[in-house]
């Protein structure tokens, strides 16, 4: 447990955990009210023109390891920022469960005939990823939030930032390269974000993890 300390501090496990929370409940949750739904193909004439690129597959599955970091950084980073995200974070996220429930969408993905590694992978995903919650992506937003995120961190340089910067747009190719995203999935995702993080700091939303903090050091102390 102080190994674990030293990486995230205390205050950051509340909200990190509800963000990871959140995630369950949008992107599996709701199919229970979606799966007998009709499914809309968001799909534009300039996703028609992005070739399935099964290398790409790389990025989508590096991007996991970049959600850890980044969320690691914005809790180490101090309270106010990383109650500030993290609450944005879950605005965006409920914006996504609003949006997979009324009007769920899905998107017609290729069929794959190589038999190198990248096609394997790409196989591997689409096995354990169905084609459904699919706008807004929420594998674009975590990565656009960990770069959001990155940019009101002062304890790490320009280096950092650039490099989140890039992973995001990667990411945001590898979803519509691989086929799993549509552009407007990754627009959204996005849009969702930037109202997720207004709205954290229009109204100092992340007070409730200070109160929640509070509390839980209270129980302790009794304890």
């Amino acid at each position: 447990m102080q190994k674990i300390k030293k990486i995230l501090p205390m205050y950051a496990f509340v909200p990190i955990l509800v963000c990871l929370l959140t995630n369950v409940v949008a992107y599996f949750g709701t199919r229970i009210f979606t799966t007998q739904m009709h499914h809309y193909d968001f799909s534009i004439v300039l996703d028609d023109m992005i070739p399935f690129t099964p290398f790409m597959i790389t990025f989508y599955i590096l991007a996991y390891v970049s959600w850890i970091v980044g969320f690691i950084v914005i809790g180490r980073e101090s309270r106010k920022v990383c109650y500030e995200v993290c609450t944005a974070e879950q605005i965006a996220k409920l914006m996504c469960m609003v949006a997979f429930i009324v009007i769920p969408s899905t998107i017609v993905r290729p069929e794959i005939t190589g038999n190198g590694i990248f096609e394997w992978l790409t196989r591997l995903i689409y096995q354990m990823d169905s084609p459904d919650n699919l706008l807004p992506s929420i594998h674009c937003l975590e990565n656009w939030i960990c770069f959001r995120g990155a940019m009101k961190c002062k304890k790490v340089g320009t280096g950092y930032r650039v490099i989140m910067f890039i992973s995001a747009i990667l990411v945001f190719a590898s979803t519509l390269m691989v086929k799993q995203h549509v552009f407007l999935d990754v627009v959204t995702a996005i849009i969702v974000v930037e109202i997720g993080l207004f709205v954290s700091k229009r109204f100092d939303l992340g007070r409730i993890y200070f109160w929640i903090e509070k509390k839980l050091s209270k129980i302790v102390m009794k304890k």
